[in-house]
């Protein structure tokens, strides 16, 4: 609230400016970020304020934004809700939204109301807990039957140190490893829960599993040959009839086959045979380190292809630019009157936000607040709902005494 004073400009008028806006929340996709490490420790993260209205009708500043890099891939919780799922490199959503600026009292300035001495406070922001859930927790997910050699393979091929034992499900988490070639070139591969007939139903890890692999750019699928031909047919099929039983995108996509445990005598016999009916596919001894140089090679290129972005479809909108618009009523909806704890509770968003906004110690402005809650229907509603004079009423965590009629503070 402020008046010209100026010499010579007598009578010069309200000019208090208004507010400016509080800062949003937004999550933003980054590609530079393959995990949500930096949120382990870190949880709570809150916007700018804006800044307040200042004399000669000059607006206060907006509130710097808060931005929350996640990888792509990331979906956006709220309890059950999901606000956003920032499956693109760029895509961003405001998750938490800044209250706007309280109105200076320049602006409430009439024909008949030259001197307000009100002005409105800032809209208190929104406040969220959200859950940060990622899917697309690596370039190339390792599936196999349990005691494949998948995390042997890991180990082998980045240096990661899983736990490795022969019994099955050894593995009971995800475990990451990133595979870097001279060339500076790298590919972040994920070993997860084995696989068993049943899986996308929940048998054994299943579920948990294939949620991991599911926005996997591609699949390297281990293979234990020192199990014998027939064996290792049938652990081929299991495990692509589960990926398809769970989902057909998974089944069909980008899969690099490496038969492992050549260093077992038996193995290498049964490689050969079934290099025939899958060409393309890998020898490798992940316990001894042979082959692994061309799986490398192989791995990096075909993480290369699939990481070409696509042309849009229409299943795909470009979400990063295209806004949504809901319709919001112009009148306010009629105040919801309940008891609580010997008080009156008045529920309705539009009235919330009015006592907030108003400065409780300034007459004017609850006149005006008084004012508007009666045309709000708040009085009506409160005496329907037998509200009578003495009685407490409760509107967005302040208190009033119900009155005559009406309400004071």
């Amino acid at each position: 609230m402020s008046f010209r004073r100026e010499k010579f400009v007598p009578k010069g008028g309200p000019d208090g400016g208004d507010g400016g806006r509080g800062g949003n929340v937004t999550v933003v996709a980054d590609s530079g970020d393959t995990t949500l490490s930096a949120y382990r420790h870190r949880r709570r993260f809150r916007a700018q304020h804006g800044r307040p209205g200042e004399a000669g009708n000059r607006r206060g500043g907006d509130g710097a934004d808060v931005l929350l890099h996640v990888p792509p891939g990331t979906l956006v919780r709220d309890g059950d809700e999901v606000i956003a799922d920032l499956f693109a490199p760029g895509m961003r959503v405001v998750a938490v939204r800044g209250g706007r600026g309280g109105r200076g009292n320049a602006r409430f300035a009439t024909s008949t109301r030259q001197a307000p001495r009100a002005a409105e406070l800032g809209q208190p922001g929104e406040q969220r807990r959200m859950r940060l859930e990622l899917k697309l927790i690596a370039d190339a997910g390792l599936v196999g039957l349990p005691n494949a050699g998948k995390s042997t393979l890991l180990a082998a091929l980045t240096g990661a140190h899983p736990k490795i034992a022969a019994y099955p499900f050894t593995t009971l988490h995800p475990n990451l490893g990133v595979v870097q070639t001279e060339d500076g070139r790298t590919v972040v591969l994920a070993d997860v829960p084995g696989l068993i007939a049943g899986a996308h139903q929940g048998a054994g890890l299943g579920i948990d599993f294939l949620r991991h692999v599911e926005r996997t750019r591609m699949l390297v699928h281990v293979v234990d040959a020192s199990a014998g031909v027939d064996a290792a047919r049938a652990a081929l099929r299991t495990v692509l009839e589960e990926l398809g039983a769970f989902s057909p995108a998974l089944a069909a996509r980008p899969t690099l086959i490496a038969f492992n445990k050549l260093d077992v005598p038996a193995a290498a016999e049964t490689a050969d045979m079934l290099l025939h009916d899958h060409p393309g596919s890998h020898r490798i001894s992940a316990a001894r380190g042979d082959g692994l140089g061309d799986l490398i090679a192989a791995l990096v290129t075909m993480a290369g292809q699939a990481r070409a972005p696509e042309p849009l479809t229409a299943t795909e909108p470009d979400d990063a630019t295209h806004r949504v618009y809901r319709h919001r009523p112009r009148r306010a909806a009629a105040p919801l009157v309940t008891r609580e704890d010997g008080a009156y509770r008045v529920s309705e968003p539009s009235i919330e936000r009015a006592v907030q906004m108003t400065d409780l110690d300034n007459s004017d402005a609850v006149t005006r607040l008084h004012r508007r809650l009666q045309r709000a229907g708040v009085d009506d509603a409160l005496s329907a709902a037998g509200c009578v004079d003495g009685d407490t009423v409760r509107i967005a965590g302040e208190e009033f005494t119900y009155v005559d009629g009406g309400l004071a503070p």
